[in-house]
């Protein structure tokens, strides 16, 4: 499969018609608001940014590139969504921050910016491509050596349809209905045999739960039956 063909149009078509409401703490998008800064701190605690090179592959409107150059990193963010792009630097013009965004796949990126980057980020993203592994393999090849990668994804067991789909997109309405489907969620054996393949290291691995009581999320290391995240190395 190639770069181009690794792009599931209905996949950035879901995205796009939401672009507008990206930054609406209370819409669409209001989960990923809710678990970025848990994201952000446990890849700044494994990884202090400060100062590196970072890459945030499929940025979207910019979330998570934006927390990430508050914290000092130089980021370069790429998706192939051409309005969650526009939505991402205009606000970055009211941020104050400075994020380089590109529409790109991951594998372009890849081809042209080998052994580029000290930190991969790519989070919530492969789970909406046809071939993951491919832009594991990608992230992988745009890494220095001695890089850190950081891949979150959602886990596909009967727990996961139930809370993911069910409980997220029609119950509890966290997210539209259709965001995800339950066949392209990822075992965290899977996400291990992809990132051993792309020549990686697997570090660690850690699960993000939302209680509906309080409406909060955490990180578990115990429990990665749902959401998850995952760290990895490039070796020296």
């Amino acid at each position: 499969m190639t770069a181009t063909q690794n792009v599931d149009p209905a996949e950035i078509a879901k995205f796009e018609a939401l672009a507008s409401r990206w930054w609406d703490k209370h819409g669409e998008f209001k989960p990923l608001h809710a678990i970025n800064p848990l994201r952000a701190n446990w890849i700044d605690q494994h990884s202090p940014v400060s100062g590196k090179t970072l890459i945030d592959v499929g940025c979207g409107g910019g979330i998570l590139a934006e927390s990430m150059a508050h914290r000092g990193a130089s980021v370069t963010g790429i998706d192939m969504g051409e309005a969650p792009l526009s939505v991402a630097r205009l606000h970055q013009l009211e941020s104050g921050v400075d994020v380089d965004y590109h529409q790109s796949t991951a594998e372009d990126m890849a081809a042209q910016h080998p052994d580029h980057f000290d930190i991969v980020c790519c989070l919530e993203m492969l789970e909406h491509v046809p071939d993951p592994a491919a832009v594991i393999q990608a992230c992988a090849d745009m890494a220095k050596s001695g890089a850190t990668l950081y891949f979150s994804t959602i886990n596909r067991n009967p727990k996961a349809f139930v809370f993911a789909i069910v409980g997220a997109e029609h119950i509890l309405k966290l997210l539209p209905a259709g965001t995800h489907e339950y066949t392209k969620f990822i075992r965290p054996s899977e996400m291990a045999l992809w990132l051993r393949e792309a020549g990686l290291v697997l570090e660690g691995m850690t699960g993000l739960l939302y209680n509906p009581i309080t409406r909060n999320y955490r990180l578990d290391e115990r429990d990665v039956s749902v959401n998850y995240m995952v760290r990895a190395s490039k070796p020296a």
